[in-house]
C-alpha cells in the first residue's frame, strides 16, 4: 500500500501567516495576470533563451537566435512554466492519484498555493515549456541544443533537461525555496547539484528585483536569493513528503521495476533520482505490478 502524503494539508493552512497588506494569487490563472501586470511589465526576456517577447504577440525569435524544432504553434508563443514542475509538487497527493491536476486543484488547497506561488513561475517560449514537461534538471550527455542559439539541452530518452548557464542558479534558488515552503525532498544528486548551480550562478539584480516585487505581492521573499528584510514566508506547510528517510536506497544505479525490491524503492527511484520511466501512465505510480 502506497504511503499517502500531506494528508493534512488542510489544517496545516490554517497556520500559514503572511505580510497584512499582501494577498498569495488564489489560482493559477489568476498567478498568471498578476505575473505578467505587476512583475514582468517591464522585463521582456524570456526564461531559459533571453527571447524579447510581447505577451500578446509572443517572442520574437530571431531576437535570441531561437531555431523551431517541431512545434511552430507553442515555439510563438510565452507560458507561464513552473520551474518546478506540478507534477514533481502534486504527484504524491491522494487527489492526483485519484484525478490528477484538475482534481487537486478543486481539492487541495496546498496544491492550489504552490501552484500559483509566484517565485516558481517564470516566462517561457511555450515550445521549451512543453518539451521540458516534468524532466527533471541535469547535465545532459552529449548535449544537443535543439533550439538554434538557445543554449538548452534536452535528453528525450533519458527526460532530463539542461538549462543555460545564466538560469541554473536562479533555478537551484528556486528549487530551495519549493523545497522549504511546501516541504519537498531533493534527492542528494539533485542536491549537489543545485549547490554547484548556485555558486556557478549568483544572484544577478533582475533576480533581486523580482524577489522583492513577489515579496510586495504574495507577503514572503524567498530567502536564497536575498537576506534583507522582507515578509517572512509561510511556515512549512507539511511534513517531508517521505514518512521516513530511504537513505539504504541509491540513485547510482538506474532501474527498471523489475529490478525493484519493494513499493519503496520504486517511490525512492520516482521521486528522488527522477526516474520516470518507472511511471508509464504517469499517475504517480511508480511499478505498478508491485505498488498497488
Amino acid at each position: 500500500m502506497i504511503k499517502m502524503f500531506f494528508n493534512a494539508a488542510a489544517c496545516l493552512l490554517l497556520s500559514v501567516s503572511f505580510a497584512v497588506d499582501a494577498s498569495p494569487p488564489p489560482s493559477f490563472a489568476a498567478a498568471k495576470r498578476i505575473a505578467e501586470q505587476q512583475i514582468y511589465y517591464d522585463k521582456n526576456e524570456s526564461f531559459y533563451c533571453g527571447c524579447t517577447f510581447d505577451f500578446e504577440s509572443g517572442p520574437d525569435l530571431e531576437s535570441c537566435g531561437y531555431e523551431i524544432r517541431k512545434q511552430p504553434a507553442r515555439a510563438n508563443r510565452i507560458e507561464w512554466e513552473h520551474v518546478m514542475p506540478a507534477y514533481d509538487f502534486g504527484r504524491q497527493l491522494q487527489c492526483w492519484q485519484e484525478g490528477g491536476r484538475d482534481n487537486c486543484r478543486r481539492n487541495d488547497p496546498v496544491f492550489r498555493m504552490a501552484e500559483a506561488d509566484l517565485h516558481n513561475l517564470v516566462p517561457a517560449i511555450g515550445e521549451v515549456n512543453g518539451d521540458r514537461s516534468n524532466m527533471r534538471f541535469a547535465m545532459v550527455n552529449d548535449p544537443v541544443h535543439e533550439y538554434g542559439a538557445c543554449q538548452v539541452a534536452v535528453s528525450f530518452q533519458e527526460r532530463s533537461f539542461q538549462p543555460p548557464p545564466h538560469r541554473v542558479g536562479d533555478i537551484a534558488r528556486i528549487y530551495w525555496y519549493m523545497r522549504d515552503t511546501y516541504g519537498i525532498q531533493i534527492s542528494r544528486q539533485q542536491q549537489q547539484l543545485f549547490e554547484a548551480w548556485n555558486r556557478m550562478d549568483p544572484v544577478d539584480e533582475w533576480e533581486l528585483e523580482r524577489n522583492r516585487r513577489i515579496a510586495a505581492i504574495q507577503g514572503n521573499g524567498n530567502p536564497y536569493v536575498s537576506d534583507e528584510e522582507l515578509p517572512p514566508g509561510p511556515e512549512q506547510l507539511t511534513e517531508s513528503i517521505f514518512s521516513e528517510p530511504m537513505t539504504e536506497f541509491s540513485c547510482d544505479e538506474r532501474k527498471n521495476c523489475g529490478q525493484m525490491s519493494s513499493c519503496e524503492e520504486a517511490m525512492f527511484h520516482l521521486l528522488q533520482c527522477g526516474n520516470g520511466r518507472l511511471d508509464g501512465n504517469n499517475n504517480g505510480v511508480p511499478c505498478q505490478s508491485i505498488c498497488r
